[in-house]
């Protein structure tokens, strides 16, 4: 009997899946909806299992032919997430090995193509975590927007929209941001910005959009921009020295995820060289794969 494990990266907005039969082949990949708790309804995660565990069902010839899941999900440092998340995969029908670990896990395994190493990610969010040799596990920032969240794509739209106000007023001198934000919005005043951001429909994703702003704003030299970028840089950094010195992974490997991160090449160029300095021995790359073959790696592991 052939047998097949299963990874699945539950993000924000949408699941990634990665299938894989038991020699480590990738037999097919597909995406449906979100599985987060904190983000969704007990209803629509329900849909979404049950949709993702019926294609499992199809590609394997039978739930009963899938021999391990593995599912990286946010949130399950609450307690409550992960029982109420194998309930629902029970209630699909699979009855087979089942291991619930943090998204950050699974992005971690999927960019070094194993489970140790260094991961920082800064797109809506921002967080760094490790593992090394020993099996021990950091991790510092994400801790949500409110309080933390520094370098991500939130936190530079922020930036961005207080730059905007600030050289309204006359604390910062004129900047190119004003009119690229003004012209992304579809807005021509103040009041109108203030409008959208104090908005109860605004979210923090809407925030983070106006982040691709950085880069242009860069390019044409502006000093306001080039502070962002540089801040966000230090922010990063931030991020990584304590993971570093906990797990003592100085001559480790990092790797860099994220599209704040991977889209702005005046924050990547400056935390690169910021990362050199502190630590002349680390290598950074890009993720080799994505989070969801991170996770059908770990099922992988955990069935051989």
């Amino acid at each position: 009997m052939k047998r097949y494990v299963a990874g699945l990266d539950g993000g924000g907005t949408k699941t990634a899946v990665t299938i894989v039969d038991e020699s480590g082949l990738e037999v097919h990949t597909f995406t449906s909806g979100a599985i987060n708790y904190n983000g969704q309804d007990e209803a629509s995660v329900q849909a979404s299992l049950a949709e993702i565990f019926r294609t499992i069902d199809r590609v394997c010839d039978g739930l009963g032919h899938c021999a391990q899941v593995c599912i990286g999900a946010a949130g399950v440092s609450n307690p409550t997430v992960t029982t109420r998340l194998e309930s629902s995969v029970r209630a699909c029908g699979y009855k087979g090995p089942l291991f619930i670990t943090g998204d950050q896990d699974t992005a971690l395994s999927g960019a070094h193509n194993r489970e140790l190493g260094i991961i920082l990610i800064a797109g809506t969010g921002s967080i760094c975590y490790g593992k090394n040799e020993a099996g021990d596990t950091h991790r510092a920032g994400g801790y949500g927007y409110l309080i933390d969240d520094e370098g991500s794509g939130y936190s530079i739209g922020r930036d961005l929209l207080s730059v905007v106000v600030r050289a309204h007023d006359g604390r910062l001198p004129a900047t190119v941001i004003t009119g690229m934000v003004f012209e992304q919005l579809g807005m021509t005043s103040i009041q109108q910005i203030i409008g959208f951001v104090y908005d109860k429909q605004t979210n923090k994703k809407d925030i983070a959009a106006l982040a691709p702003i950085l880069s242009q704003a860069c390019e044409l030299g502006d000093e306001a921009a080039l502070a962002i970028a540089d801040k966000s840089a230090r922010s990063l950094l931030e991020l990584v020295v304590p993971v570093t010195e906990k797990l003592s992974m100085q001559e480790g490997v990092l790797a860099m995820a994220g599209s704040a991160l991977l889209k702005n090449s005046f924050i990547q160029t400056a935390f690169i060289n910021g990362l050199k300095e502190r630590y002349p021995a680390m290598t950074c790359i890009t993720p080799k794969r994505d989070a969801a073959s991170g996770a059908a790696l770990m099922a992988l592991n955990r069935l051989q």
